[in-house]
């Protein structure tokens, strides 16, 4: 009897963080088809705010910058945090835990911090613009792309690269052949996690951004004032539906490659 009572509490209170969590997204949705621009009374139903929101120059500039930053900077931080998790790896240990101090200070520093940190270092340079901008979540997405990839590296065998090198594979070749592929892992959840903190970004963004710079985050944030346009409601929820679809074709790709390499040990131990 105790046990039923704390199985269904314990489903209770997992429902009720399930539905803090998404019923803010289910109004936003809800709202994005509502055809009064008022968030209480229901007009009807409508595609008419999405109709706008295509046809808005303002808000496809600035999903076009968003997406270009993010995908740039995620990028250029992969291919660094990658070649700087290897070389923090081969360092000796007390190097390897100082610099691994420095990685995490990034992360755990105040986001307002770090923003007013390099506007003032990119002012004395250069004038803010996109560069800046990029050259900033750059910075910030490199210790994300580290961390990811330190674990892979750590489980990583180097005797099967010494291995290739024995029999005469080139230093290029072994790490492109046998490197890489023990790290895509680490890679991928890097890339991602660098990507989504650059696309969700707004701190850093505000202060280093030059004028007629706008990512999303800035461009709703300065709409505050005239009160946020029913577009906005719409593009979130295209934004929302995307990342619940690869989020689904993910999980199913990893399900079914699982299935594949169960089939083959099932195999291999016949």
């Amino acid at each position: 009897m105790v046990k039923k009572i704390l199985d269904w509490i314990s489903r209770c209170y997992m429902g009720l963080i399930i539905f803090f969590l998404y019923a803010p997204m289910i109004v936003l949705v809800v709202l994005s088809f509502n055809d009064s621009k008022s968030r209480v009374v229901w007009g009807g139903f409508t595609l008419n705010w999405y109709q706008k929101m295509f046809d808005s120059t303002q808000i496809m500039e600035a999903l076009r910058t968003t997406f270009v930053l993010a995908f740039s900077s995620a990028g250029i931080a992969t291919v660094i945090g990658v070649m700087a998790a290897l070389g923090i790896h081969a360092m000796r240990q007390r190097n390897y835990n100082l610099t691994m101090i420095m990685t995490n200070i990034p992360m755990l520093n105040a986001d307002i911090v770090t923003g007013i940190a390099l506007m003032l270092w990119f002012v004395k340079f250069m004038p803010l613009s996109f560069m800046t901008v990029l050259l900033a979540h750059i910075t910030f997405n490199i210790p994300y792309v580290i961390l990811s990839v330190m674990p892979k590296i750590k489980q990583m065998n180097v005797s099967i690269y010494e291995a290739a090198r024995d029999l005469g594979a080139g230093s290029v070749y072994a790490f492109v052949k046998i490197i890489l592929p023990q790290l895509t892992g680490g890679i991928l959840s890097g890339f991602l996690m660098a990507l989504t903190m650059s696309m969700d970004d707004f701190v850093i963004t505000y202060f280093t951004k030059g004028a007629g710079v706008n990512t999303l985050s800035t461009m709703i944030y300065g709409e505050l004032r005239k009160g946020i346009k029913p577009e906005m409601y719409a593009l979130s929820t295209l934004i929302f539906a995307t990342v619940f679809v690869i989020l689904l074709l993910t999980n199913y790709i990893s399900g079914m490659k699982e299935k594949e390499n169960e089939k083959k040990n099932r195999r291999s131990m016949l």
